[in-house]
């Protein structure tokens, strides 16, 4: 088990806000993790590879836990404050929201590589969802991801905090000033 107290997960459905926060807080000098799964999305659609939410969920699935344990791994050096957009458990919960079978490593990657026992998750917002490219989801979908995640990450003891719905600015203080960094 590697417990990295300094590692901190954004997490919550798709069109929260996410990626958002994120901006801001690299824009006040901390690191940031982006997600994987926008990018294996980008990687399969130039690739014309069926590793999708929409093609080959299983396939797609593997990728999203083999990118994420590597997104931890190469992390593991640092020593400072690190935002994850999304976490380990995120692939757990997308098992779950999919109605996939549960696989070994799945659960061994969710056991073994453990972050900051706060968590911090945003509501589904409907005012600020919007689909792309990349995010095909309705938002109900969203709404539905938002509660499978939060009873994921709950399931695996760690403790979550609701981001309030407001600016950029207000949430990174509220997420800074929860971890006592403000």
């Amino acid at each position: 088990m590697i417990y990295k107290p300094n590692f901190f997960v954004i997490t919550g459905g798709p069109g929260v806000g996410k990626t958002t926060l994120l901006e801001q807080l690299q824009q006040r000098g901390y690191r940031c993790v982006p997600e994987v799964a926008r990018e294996i999305i980008r990687e399969q659609i130039t690739r014309n590879g069926d590793a999708l939410p929409w093609g080959n969920i299983p396939a797609y699935t593997r990728l999203m836990l083999t990118r994420s344990v590597d997104s931890y791994r190469e992390n593991i050096p640092e020593e400072g404050i690190l935002f994850f957009d999304r976490g380990i458990p995120d692939t757990l919960a997308y098992t779950h929201l999919t109605r996939q079978t549960i696989f070994p490593e799945l659960q061994q990657a969710s056991a073994r590589y453990l972050y900051n026992s706060q968590v911090f998750i945003l509501p589904p917002w409907a005012e600020i969802y919007h689909t792309d490219t990349e995010r095909k989801q309705t938002y109900q979908e969203a709404v539905d991801t938002y509660n499978i995640m939060y009873s994921t990450y709950e399931s695996l003891g760690y403790t979550l905090t609701i981001v309030p719905k407001a600016t950029p600015e207000e949430r990174a203080d509220f997420v800074l000033q929860q971890i006592q960094l403000k």
